[in-house]
């Protein structure tokens, strides 16, 4: 089996690799939007005290 055999799988090959792609987007989306939306959430919550601050 060559190497372009492998990854022509029988026909099947566009398939199979946009399928890998798609999941392993989704795993890497399933990782940084939480980190992103902490920073966020930290941020607003970093304002808020300042503002807290402020105000006193």
């Amino acid at each position: 089996m060559s190497l372009q055999e492998f990854f022509d799988m029988g026909g099947y090959g566009v398939y199979v690799w946009s399928s890998y792609g798609i999941a392993a987007l989704v795993l890497l989306a399933n990782v940084l939007f939480p980190i992103l939306e902490r920073r966020r959430l930290m941020a607003g919550l970093a304002r808020r005290a300042r503002r807290e601050r402020q105000q006193s």
